[in-house]
């Protein structure tokens, strides 16, 4: 190993920290009625509107978001940074994903896939704003600056839907299709678990996260 690989390797052991553990557990979630799955266009007819469009099926797995309700900022410095800027795209008449979670501060591209234009904006009181028509391949971009659930909106297709979920710190994930899901290691102590899900009631769990090792901690909405 050359000197400066062993200077990185001795950087990425330093931003781990020496007493933490890891969360992780399966998320359950209730049954999805076959009467959720309705038509996606509302307005037939329409050059503007894609045909044979579905809306996304509520109440899935992978739209819940696992996080800890407080976290110290030197703890919240040391958790490893998405390498790209998240994303909230347009595609196929529906908003992918349909639930993005971010940090405070982070801003967030939406990037229009689909060969009609869309019209991308939220009434929400933390953070309203209007991007305006725009075409396939162009994009535009948000900042999200204080925490809470920001709804997004279409307002060619009234049916598009979408949640911003801003979190005050990084600690925080989205489960897998099977419900797995693993936070970043956490110091150790008592925390507040929390998941939220756009269509289901929050849970909140105490933990005590150990000095090294996994907390198993399975959730059921």
């Amino acid at each position: 190993m050359d000197v400066r690989a062993a200077f990185v390797s001795l950087l990425v052991l330093a931003a781990v920290p020496a007493d933490a553990g890891v969360l992780r557990g399966v998320v359950h979630v209730p049954s999805v009625a076959g009467d959720e799955d309705t038509a996606m266009n509302p307005y037939p007819g329409r050059a503007s509107s894609m045909p044979g469009m579905h809306a996304p099926k509520r109440g899935a797995v992978t739209d819940a978001v696992v996080f800890v309700e407080k976290l110290p900022a030197a703890a919240d410095s040391l958790i490893p940074l998405p390498a790209a800027r998240p994303k909230l795209a347009q595609k196929d008449q529906c908003f992918v994903p349909r639930v993005v979670p971010i940090a405070v501060g982070t801003t967030v591209d939406f990037p229009n896939m689909d060969p009609i234009y869309h019209n991308v904006f939220s009434p929400s009181p933390l953070k309203r704003f209007d991007l305006g028509k725009y075409p396939r391949g162009e994009s535009r971009a948000v900042t999200f600056n204080r925490p809470g659930v920001v709804n997004v909106f279409c307002d060619i297709h009234s049916d598009m839907e979408a949640f911003v979920l801003v979190l005050p710190h990084h600690a925080f994930t989205q489960p897998d299709a099977d419900g797995r899901y693993a936070l970043p290691a956490l110091p150790a102590g008592h925390y507040v678990l929390r998941a939220w899900h756009p269509d289901l009631h929050e849970i909140r769990r105490e933990v005590d996260v150990p000095d090294t090792g996994d907390l198993q901690v399975d959730l059921s909405f």
